[in-house]
């Protein structure tokens, strides 16, 4: 079972058509017992839930985005899909807020069973449209710890303004420990479009672990944002051409799309 922590490493893309274009940044994450939340916020000095600090966590940046507590969110989407983690454990690994700023394209909810068994994996996807969008995708059972866990989705949220939406996303991932490794595939009907990439080394969640972090990465939540819009010019001047965005379709239950 993991425990909170801190995750420092790097995020790699690589487009592989029409044009192909790689990018790597280095960052740092978190990864929060979304039940501990408020014990995290009384031993550090650093950390805060739900309030202003150098680093802070709010639940309004997740789930349904109005400041209700994510558990419940997160139990209504797996119950649909027909899974009960009978009081289990939750972990979502993000970016924090800094300095009150935080934009997450993709934040990953690790969701085990009472016996400690992880029962599914629910992505949560961002665009910098305000539009939101989760995949809820069971774990098979019999997983064992330390294996790689396998999984696919259709693409149903527009992200890219480069990439259409026949496409399927393909997991591969590890449960959290000392490393993190989180590898997905985005293919369409003539092969593999872009391979991205997460991986870290995990550090324990204390104040000079965080004072490190935001040395080592200043103004990592900004340098998302922009980072997203730097390449996107470059692939723009590489002749990938714009892709265009659906109508925002509402679909009934936990995969219902929501904008903030």
């Amino acid at each position: 079972m993991p425990e909170s922590c801190i995750y420092e490493g790097e995020v790699m893309h690589c487009r592989l058509r029409p044009r192909r274009h790689r990018f790597v940044y280095r960052v740092f994450s978190l990864l929060l017992d979304i039940d501990a939340l408020d014990r995290l916020d009384r031993r550090l000095r650093l950390f805060s839930h739900n309030r202003f600090n150098l680093f802070s966590f709010h639940d309004r940046d997740h789930g349904a985005r109005d400041g209700s507590p994510l558990r419940p969110w997160i139990e209504a989407h797996l119950a649909a899909r027909g899974i009960d983690l009978e009081g289990g454990r939750i972990f979502v690994h993000a970016l924090p807020r800094l300095l009150g700023y935080v934009f997450n394209p993709l934040s990953v909810f690790w969701c085990y069973g009472a016996d400690g068994a992880l029962r599914a994996v629910l992505y949560e996807v961002k665009n910098t449209f305000g539009g939101q969008h989760c995949y809820v995708l069971p774990v098979a059972e019999g997983h064992a710890p330390g294996r790689p866990v396998h999984q696919r989705a259709a693409k149903e949220f527009f992200v890219s303004p480069f990439i259409g939406m026949e496409a399927e996303y393909r997991f591969n991932i590890r449960e959290p420990e000392d490393r993190l490794a989180i590898l997905i595939r985005e293919t369409v009907p003539e092969g593999d479009l872009l391979i991205a990439t997460h991986t870290a080394r995990r550090r324990t969640l204390r104040d000079p672990s965080l004072a490190r972090a935001f040395v080592l990465f200043p103004l990592v939540t900004l340098k998302v944002i922009a980072a997203i819009h730097w390449e996107a010019v470059k692939l723009w001047a590489k002749g990938v051409g714009l892709q265009k965005r659906p109508p925002r379709s509402v679909k009934p239950g936990p995969a219902e799309e929501v904008s903030s």
